[in-house]
């Protein structure tokens, strides 16, 4: 890897910035000084499992005058270095800690599972670390408060890192809805179903096991999306759970306003078609398999193609060098002095929690974070 010598950016706090991406334009436009910078964006690296992996491959895509992995820190240090290895990272940590006092970082990279979130949260941003964190933000709303309060606390940036949202093909959906293409909406069905059981994560409690929180996220994000962040005013879910106490398969449906519906099923148990359908009044536009990380959209018939970068190395799970669009919101959010995105707000995240909580209570099922 050519390494490029970097200095730190400042990152300027101008509330009247534009939200990134530019989408949503409700303040006026920034100066060129506020949104350029020849700098790299540094990341550290926190955890060196599967998800981590990927999101760094999906970094290497990028130009390297724009993002930097400059750490990389594991709960055992001989992971740290491994890793650090294979993907020419200059710095190892054993322990997140030192990675938190790390001078030379702009922005960590969450990937830990997510009964961690909270704890890696609060360390790296009291540490004053702009915060990158994989989904679920956490264990349950309340979790999820206390992560967002501490953000704002500490005056730093934080996003989920729900990164469906920044695929090319979801801005041109959300372009799409805005432009009334399809004109008003009337239903959104998604499914989201693979074979997990195998996978101790995905079905044990204690590792924040259950498919609403792994799988079925990506398709209340997307109802959510859809009809912009607008909380649904009632919500179904029924389905199985599995003698872990954990849910297994679930079918979820939600009513808003105006008798607009959405419907998603998930499951840990069987594979589903995974796809998407947004259907209005004046058409539809299909999300064909991999609903979750979209590379085309069938329009009214009519099907464009959105091709993901390759890899230069394996990844762990299909069409992750997606994940380069999140980093490089989080990049533009930092260069204009936002603490959060636009596209996946704070009040975004809240609500999906919220959600998700309610799923839960409805299929009964318990971390022991609800009781904490």
């Amino acid at each position: 890897m050519m390494l490029v010598f970097v200095l730190r950016h400042t990152v300027k706090t101008d509330t009247m910035a534009p939200p990134c991406g530019g989408e949503r334009p409700l303040w006026p436009t920034p100066t060129v000084n506020q949104c350029q910078s020849n700098m790299a964006t540094r990341w550290g690296i926190c955890s060196a499992g599967k998800i981590s992996n990927d999101f760094t491959v999906a970094l290497k895509t990028l130009p390297p005058g724009d993002h930097q992995v400059v750490a990389v820190a594991a709960r055992k240090l001989e992971n740290a270095q491994e890793f650090a290895k294979k993907h020419s990272i200059p710095r190892a940590y054993g322990g997140y800690e030192a990675l938190a006092r790390d001078p030379d970082i702009d922005v960590v990279y969450i990937g830990v599972i997510h009964p961690y979130h909270l704890s890696t949260c609060l360390l790296f941003m009291n540490a004053k670390k702009n915060v990158l964190c994989e989904k679920p933000l956490a264990m349950n709303a309340k979790e999820a408060k206390q992560i967002l309060a501490s953000a704002k606390e500490n005056d730093v940036f934080f996003m989920e890192a729900v990164w469906t949202r920044f695929f090319p093909a979801s801005v041109e959906i959300r372009r799409l809805l805005a432009q009334g293409e399809i004109g008003e909406v009337k239903m959104v069905r998604s499914e989201f179903g693979v074979p997990l059981h195998h996978v101790p994560r995905a079905i044990q409690k204690e590792l924040g096991g259950g498919t609403m929180l792994d799988l079925g996220i990506y398709c209340l994000q997307l109802t959510c999306m859809v009809y912009n962040g607008e909380k649904p005013e009632s919500i179904h879910a029924m389905g199985t759970c599995l003698e872990t106490g954990v849910d297994d398969t679930e079918v979820v449906t939600l009513k808003f306003s105006n008798n607009r519906m959405a419907v998603f099923t998930s499951s840990s148990d069987i594979e589903l078609l995974n796809d998407a359908v947004i259907v209005g009044t004046k058409g539809a536009i299909r999300i064909p398999e991999h609903m979750w990380c979209p590379t085309s959209l069938v329009v009214n018939g009519k099907e464009t193609k959105y091709p993901v970068p390759e890899p230069y190395l394996p990844l762990n799970f299909i069409n992750s060098t997606g994940m380069r669009y999140e980093a490089e919101e989080v990049r533009q959010c930092l260069l204009k002095g936002l603490k959060e995105s636009a596209v996946m707000s704070h009040a975004d995240s809240l609500l999906l929690a919220e959600l998700e909580d309610e799923v839960r209570r409805q299929m009964g099922v318990v971390y022991s974070q609800d009781s904490q």
